[in-house]
């Protein structure tokens, strides 16, 4: 291999490490929003757990994360807006990122 090769796919490498952080954050990010969604609900425990399995699958109905945000918007049934789940998410990916990098 020459040394371009090498950087090439020490540049593949980085990348494909960089997209897996990023999707374990965002995955994280959504069962942690999910858990804070079902506390506001009054879910604990398992119920909790379940209700928040089902905003990480939400997230794999299309790109980007407005589908989760439609989700819990549509089960908290108007009583915290889309801009407070946005803001509540927002801090949570920085929480998720910071856990995820802390792992490694």
């Amino acid at each position: 291999m020459t040394t371009f090769d090498d950087r090439e796919n020490a540049f593949e490498n980085k990348f494909a490490h960089d997209e897996e952080m990023k999707f374990k954050a965002e995955a994280r990010c959504n069962k942690m929003l999910g858990l804070w969604a079902a506390e506001q609900m009054g879910k604990s425990g398992q119920e909790a757990d379940d209700y928040a399995k089902t905003v990480v699958i939400a997230d794999f109905e299309e790109a980007g994360h407005e589908d989760v945000i439609r989700k819990v918007v549509g089960d908290l049934e108007g009583h915290v807006t889309a801009e407070v789940i946005r803001a509540k998410r927002a801090e949570l990916l920085a929480q998720a990122q910071e856990q995820i990098m802390n792992e490694v």
